[in-house]
């Protein structure tokens, strides 16, 4: 039986937790199946940020053509190495740049594909994996063939790989894609926001918000509990807090030690970016809000009547 293949992403020289997350559950995978975990990096960075990887082997994919994302050249490289590695999985994040890769290696390979997944295991010695589907609404059990089948699994499913280890790091070089010329890389004006995701306490508010002149009830709350404000996809929809500052499948996976959610339904797609904060605490007017389903307390009262007295109360408190 071939390696588990995990295609892994770096951030500032290093395996994105998104990344040491699959290699958590590729480990998992491997062991039952009697396997081994091959991980695969791109960029000039791929080598060291590999060497501590929680893997049995490493594939540094290098050469001008690999510094910067490029589909085209992405796809053929992991093609190639694929074809050799005769993989029985190959797993991705499914974010951007791994459903964009995901969906061609299927058609490349000729493999199945699961998208979505939230969950991983061998049963029976047949690997089963869940997915979430119509946005998360329901969630479906496929049995997934291990002849390189491709997996992509949503951020925050599983605990990132805690342990490092020492794999022996080949090398592998990316050819340019001549028929495909990139002309600029667009980065995302971060504008000096901050980043919710480093954030031990956040202050998220919803639709209850009402308007942007009351985003003001909210930084005043977070002021007092040292927290920053975040909220869901509506209060970005509607221009009122960047997009940076939202949570969800949509906007930013987070796990803060405390998540207040402050006039938030409970979409699907915005509990799929808050579900393993250690404690949720949700305010909505509606108590069949279905926040209150995930939430470990929970108010139903009106956030605009609770905020600001409970800011003015954390205030002497803290004095």
């Amino acid at each position: 039986m071939g390696p588990i293949v995990v295609v892994t992403e770096l951030e500032a020289g290093r395996v994105a937790d998104a990344s040491q997350e699959l290699l958590t559950k590729s480990r998992e995978v491997a062991d039952a199946l009697g396997t081994t975990v091959t991980a695969v990096g791109f960029g000039g960075q791929a080598a060291s940020a590999l060497a501590g990887a929680a893997a049995d082997a490493a594939i540094a994919v290098t050469g001008s053509a690999a510094e910067v994302y490029s589909p085209r050249v992405y796809e053929r490289a992991l093609a190639s190495l694929l074809k050799e590695q005769a993989p029985s999985l190959v797993m991705l994040s499914n974010t951007t740049l791994g459903m964009d890769l995901g969906a061609a290696l299927a058609s490349f390979s000729g493999q199945p594909m699961v998208g979505y997944c939230t969950g991983l295991s061998v049963q029976d010695g047949q690997v089963v994996a869940l997915s979430q589907i119509y946005g998360g609404k329901l969630l479906a059990e496929v049995e997934v063939p291990v002849t390189g089948s491709i997996i992509t699994a949503i951020p925050g499913s599983w605990p990132a790989a805690s342990a490092g280890g020492s794999p022996a790091v080949a090398a592998a070089v990316a050819e340019p894609a001549p028929e495909v010329e990139l002309l600029q890389v667009i980065m995302p004006e971060s504008g000096g926001d901050v980043d919710i995701t480093r954030s031990d306490i956040l202050v998220s508010v919803g639709r209850g918000i009402q308007g942007p002149e009351n985003l003001e009830l909210a930084d005043e709350l977070a002021a007092s509990l040292g927290a920053v404000v975040s909220c869901s996809r509506p209060v970005v929809d509607a221009g009122w807090l960047p997009r940076s500052r939202q949570v969800g499948k949509s906007g930013q996976t987070v796990k803060p030690r405390a998540y207040l959610a402050m006039g938030i339904s409970g979409a699907p797609e915005h509990l799929q970016g808050m579900k393993d904060a250690e404690l949720i605490i949700a305010v909505n007017s509606d108590e069949s809000a279905p926040i209150f389903e995930v939430a470990h307390f929970g108010a139903a009262v009106d956030i605009l009547e609770l905020m600001p007295v409970l800011a003015e109360k954390l205030q002497g408190r803290a004095g």
